[in-house]
């Protein structure tokens, strides 16, 4: 009945430690936000959703299982790498240049999903695993991290609906490329200060 009481305790705490963790993580939201605005058409966006979902379980797995090991500094700095060639390939998008990202978003999500995965291992490190349920804990931190992605993706999705209906489709295209602008502003600095810190 302990042993029982234990296994939920874990699932609630490590699915709300993943809940939070991907609300409270900038970098991961505006990646898939950045996914968000260059997918077009649900059957589309599925696939790229999932593909990202996949890879960083793949790896978020295999990292806090021991199987991988790669330094956290580098990782953060190419999770803003990722970030910045999404916002380029956005822009690019709108000039009549379409990229990788365009014409293959779930590739793109894919492998980038295999480093956000590592990041999402590296914050799961420092809050630690409880040693007799380590296999539990980490599943349900990352259904917590499904969960909150799905409702930013909600959200977002939602929130595009509204706006398509109040705004102006011309308006709303010029909101988007600032939009992208400001995201890759954001990850160019993120990726300055965090590829500095590999000498600090």
């Amino acid at each position: 009945m302990a042993a029982e009481t234990s296994n939920i305790d874990v699932i609630r705490v490590y699915t709300a430690l993943g809940i939070e963790h991907i609300l409270l993580g900038v970098d991961h939201l505006l990646f898939v936000f950045a996914l968000l605005l260059i997918v077009e058409g649900w059957r589309r966006l599925v696939g790229t959703i999932t593909a990202f979902t996949l890879a960083h379980s793949i790896t978020l797995a295999a990292a806090t299982m021991g199987y991988v090991y790669v330094p956290q500094a580098p990782v953060e700095a190419v999770i803003a790498l990722s970030i910045l060639f999404l916002a380029t390939e956005i822009i690019h998008n709108r000039q009549g240049r379409p990229g990788l990202a365009k014409r293959y978003p779930w590739l793109v999500a894919f492998i980038f999903g295999l480093l956000h995965g590592f990041g999402f291992a590296g914050a799961l490190a420092e809050i630690g695993l409880p040693q007799q349920s380590i296999p539990l804990a980490l599943l349900f931190f990352n259904v917590g991290v499904e969960l909150g992605q799905l409702i930013f993706v909600g959200a977002v999705v939602g929130a595009g609906w509204v706006l398509r209906k109040l705004i102006k489709e011309r308006v709303l295209q010029g909101s988007e490329v600032a939009a992208s602008y400001l995201i890759g502003s954001l990850s160019a600095f993120w990726l300055i200060e965090r590829s500095y810190s590999f000498w600090s």
